[in-house]
């Protein structure tokens, strides 16, 4: 693993070490400036098990990723706090830490609110898949998973980051009554103030408030959203994503259940 002096170690498709710059991510963790230049997307495993991190890595690179390893909560954080990977796959027990993959989540939504966090756990239970959403995870998936089916889910939220940032002119601002949605910036403000949403969450924002008042049924809701979850999961999201709205608009009513139906997006006219 990494020194606590050292730059986090990126393998390449052929496992090559490549040296990172000491330069820490911005905040936003936005893509880089350099025109017309497709570099590696680098790709982050957390996990104290030697063979799957391995494993992972391997998989990885030969999809053309570069990775990076780390097994203990403290590697990983030194390492991101250098620099943000592109995307994290996080198992949850750690070296020495039955929950250390909780707190990394914690602390990496605090530097990046759009890196995408996938957990890559064997604990199945309903209270961990909850949780880890909660903490601003975009996926949880348990170690059963093939690695076909981790690489598609993997490219999968890629093609949802790229799709961000290239979107149709008439839809790089969407105004929608109170809310303002800046597709090009990851940006969603409610009544003049930003709220904070992971990569999915902005996604199932966009898609209820691109057709305000049109209900979604969960499925439709993870077709516009471009992920693939259960219902469960959608669940737990649409509740994350009320509560950061409350957190700055204690009225807030714009996310509206229908039951036995799906959810739609209420189109709040300012005063």
């Amino acid at each position: 693993m990494n020194s606590d002096c050292d730059p986090p170690q990126v393998y390449g498709s052929r496992g090559d070490g490549l040296r990172l710059s000491h330069q820490p991510s911005t905040i936003n963790h936005q893509p880089s400036t350099i025109n017309q230049i497709q570099m590696p997307k680098i790709i982050a495993i957390v996990e104290d098990e030697p063979a799957l991190r391995e494993n992972y890595s391997a998989a990885l690179r030969a999809q053309g990723y570069h990775t990076q390893m780390f097994a203990t909560r403290k590697e990983a954080l030194d390492g991101f706090r250098k620099r943000l990977p592109d995307l994290i796959l996080l198992d949850i027990g750690l070296t020495g830490d039955a929950d250390g993959g909780f707190e990394v989540c914690r602390e990496v939504r605090m530097l990046s609110v759009t890196v995408p966090v996938i957990f890559l756990s064997a604990r199945d239970t309903d209270l961990d898949i909850i949780s880890g959403l909660r903490l601003g995870a975009d996926d949880y998936l348990t170690k059963d998973i093939s690695l076909p089916h981790l690489t598609a889910r993997i490219s999968a939220l890629f093609r949802r980051l790229e799709a961000l940032k290239t979107p149709s002119v008439q839809e790089n601002i969407i105004e929608r009554g109170l809310l303002s949605i800046d597709v090009n910036r990851y940006a969603v403000r409610w009544r003049g103030r930003t709220v904070d949403l992971t990569l999915t969450e902005f996604w199932m924002v966009h898609a209820l408030a691109l057709h305000p008042g049109h209900v979604k049924n969960r499925e439709q809701l993870m077709r516009d959203a471009q992920i693939v979850v259960d219902d469960a999961t959608i669940t737990s999201h649409v509740k994350r994503m009320r509560g950061k709205f409350v957190a700055v608009d204690p009225q807030f009513t714009g996310i509206d259940t229908v039951y036995g139906m799906g959810y739609r997006w209420l189109d709040h006219t300012a005063e």
